[in-house]
């Protein structure tokens, strides 16, 4: 975790501030110092972070673990490499990567371990980059190791326009799915079936009964492979129309209940409920998590790839990414650029 005490190399950048959990109003933008690198660790000249649930979660005081006070939210950014650790050998400085971090994203420079930054495909920009790591492999994740998607199967997706979620319908078009897309709003819906051919649109909202529409919609035999990042409801109504020999992936719980499951509903359908808690995955399986980066990388040089990001603020206006992501304004990914040249990014 990027914590900002005493200790300093004596550079100083500019940063958001979090000095006490609350609503995003209440972050600080500020120049803080600068720390010096650890083993093992590069420096990063941040072009570009995503902002996510987890920190909106982690600045309101919601998030399960939180960070001793002060300190900088942001778990994902792209940038370059400005300094290695004497013991580093890759990244090289020089390089342009992408990287996950507990905390300190939202800021100029970033000093993050090595093992989590990842050279990036020479087409993809750095706004693109800094919202892939913590959407598209997650759920590559979830899909292939955990849901062991398989083409011609239907792909039920909830919480369809979020970053995983977009992520998801990406993924599972590539992998040859059928996808059902679910969501609150027509207008963002309408945006992830253009972008990635989704068969099926529901809006929960206006279709309150929307598992007997995915049956009606699957001739009765319900969805394969549920991607649930939602929770709450819209996850025990999940197994009311996934197929026989179906997967329930629990990715997350962004409707902020967990709920209690009837397990005769997994039973009447021999199905398997499965989580996919990706972030501890990786501390235990880190070459595989490499590997499905690499993976990914390759498809999107390949052109197979559609990361959304639907919006974009400077770094001093972070509070108002907040914002966006708050009022579930955002399609696919939000980004805060810290207006470093541009001429450095991808040629995409």
């Amino acid at each position: 975790m990027q914590q900002y005490g005493p200790r300093t190399n004596g550079r100083r950048m500019k940063a958001v501030l979090c000095k006490s959990f609350g609503p995003p109003e209440t972050l600080a933008f500020e120049d803080v110092p600068s720390k010096p690198l650890g083993a093992g660790q590069v420096r990063i000249a941040v072009h570009s972070a995503g902002v996510n649930f987890p920190d909106l979660q982690m600045v309101t005081g919601r998030y399960p673990y939180k960070p001793p006070l002060p300190f900088v939210p942001g778990t994902e950014v792209a940038g370059e490499v400005i300094e290695v650790a004497p013991n580093v050998r890759r990244p090289k400085v020089g390089d342009r990567v992408a990287a996950t971090l507990g905390t300190g994203g939202l800021a100029e420079e970033v000093a993050v371990g090595a093992h989590n930054c990842f050279v990036l495909p020479k087409q993809m920009d750095y706004t693109i980059a800094a919202g892939f790591l913590m959407s598209y492999v997650p759920a590559f994740y979830a899909l292939v190791q955990r849901g062991a998607l398989r083409a011609g199967e239907v792909l039920l997706v909830h919480g369809a326009s979020g970053g995983l979620g977009t992520a998801a319908l990406d993924i599972g078009r590539n992998l040859g799915a059928r996808l059902i897309a679910t969501g609150g709003s027509d207008e963002k819906l309408a945006k992830v079936s253009l972008a990635y051919g989704v068969e099926h649109l529901i809006n929960y909202r206006t279709q309150p009964r929307w598992k007997d529409k995915v049956k009606e919609l699957t001739l009765a035999q319900g969805a394969d492979v549920v991607f649930d990042t939602v929770g709450g409801e819209i996850l025990e109504d999940s197994l009311h129309c996934v197929a026989w020999d179906g997967r329930v992936v629990v990715v997350g719980f962004a409707a902020g209940e967990v709920p209690k499951l009837p397990a005769n509903l997994v039973l009447n359908r021999n199905a398997s409920l499965v989580g996919a808690f990706w972030a501890a995955w990786v501390s235990r399986e880190p070459d595989a998590n490499r590997k499905n980066v690499e993976t990914l990388f390759e498809w999107y040089e390949a052109g197979k790839l559609k990361p959304q990001v639907s919006h974009t603020f400077p770094l001093n206006r972070t509070k108002d990414a907040f914002h966006a992501l708050q009022q579930r304004q955002v399609v696919g990914k939000c980004v805060v650029t810290t207006g470093r040249s541009m001429t450095a990014q991808g040629t995409k």
